[in-house]
């Protein structure tokens, strides 16, 4: 592969990044923390959802799996093996959730993927209290803020690079044309199951990764913290803000929305969810292809205008 001056910047970028925690504070290393943890969930989940047009609120269901599976097998195994076991329980439940509902469309799918968050979580709440005897569990493993930082960042980048790979792929062209018309997309000989259910898999896997890796950061976890809705909800208008279809729009909404969240929670701590809310509704409106497609369409009018 020929080596450009956009590879060269998006390398130097990244290691100015990784060199983030020599340079902060432990409050400025958390919201870091955060930052990459939020830009991976909207890149993955836009991996699948950005083309496909499939509008999927299951984030915090698979990010609560791997918060789980690392909870449960952390005492057990060393933390790289319970990195794998977390990827690959996520994969599984993703791959037996596919083959029930990618068949679904619109908002059926949409009411599947919330009321998933809310099965799981019920699920694991009735075992803990009446098998395990208890509500919550504790994760103690030799994990600094800056080691959790470092494996989301490397985490977003590869996940980055496969989104660029799938983008200029033949998989990438089948989830346009099945985002466009999957009437189409069938006639022209598109396996519209296994195209929609490899990228469902692959964008859950990398979601229950991160709930894996950022669960350390508790020390105590139970169902109502990592199976929170507004995870789901923030990942999605993320990646609406920046625009699902494009590369770093996952990321660039997640920077601005992040740091507002931060904001708002400690601000207004009981209006969060109606301010989140009216935020949602304002970005679908203003912006429904995201502010990239935005600033886009004003600069070739712009051109238009000029040229006139």
């Amino acid at each position: 592969m020929k080596i450009t001056v956009k590879h060269i910047g998006l390398a130097s970028l990244l290691a100015v990044l990784a060199c983030a925690p020599f340079m902060l504070g432990t409050y400025h290393l958390g919201v870091m923390v955060g930052l990459a943890g939020y830009a991976t969930l909207a890149t993955a989940w836009a991996m699948f959802s950005g083309p496909t047009r499939y509008i999927s609120l299951a984030t915090a269901a698979f990010f609560g799996i791997g918060a789980y599976t690392v909870a449960v097998l952390s005492d057990l195994m060393p933390y790289p093996l319970v990195l794998l076991c977390a990827l690959g329980i996520g994969a599984l439940v993703a791959l037996v959730v596919g083959l029930s509902t990618l068949r679904l469309a619109g908002v059926y799918f949409v009411i599947f993927t919330f009321g998933l968050t809310e099965l799981i979580r019920q699920l694991i709440t009735w075992f803990e209290v009446n098998v395990s005897g208890t509500l919550g569990r504790y994760i103690f493993l030799e994990l600094e803020p800056r080691d959790i930082y470092w494996q989301l960042l490397a985490l977003l980048a590869v996940t980055l690079g496969l989104s660029a790979w799938i983008g200029r792929s033949r998989i990438g062209l089948a989830l346009k044309v099945i985002g466009d018309d999957e009437t189409v997309a069938a006639h022209s000989g598109i396996n519209l199951a296994r195209t929609k259910l490899m990228l469902f898999v692959l964008s859950a896997a990398i979601i229950t990764l991160v709930g894996a890796i950022q669960s350390p950061r508790w020390v105590y976890i139970e169902p109502v913290i990592v199976f929170n809705p507004t995870v789901s909800f923030l990942t999605v208008i993320m990646a609406l803000l920046g625009g699902a279809n494009r590369l770093w729009g996952p990321v660039l909404g997640a920077v601005p929305l992040f740091l507002l969240f931060e904001w708002l929670s400690a601000n207004f701590p009981d209006h969060f969810s109606i301010l989140l809310g009216a935020l949602f509704i304002a970005i679908v409106f203003a912006l429904p292809n995201g502010v990239l497609n935005a600033l886009e369409g004003m600069w070739k009018r712009r051109k238009q205008e000029t040229r006139a």
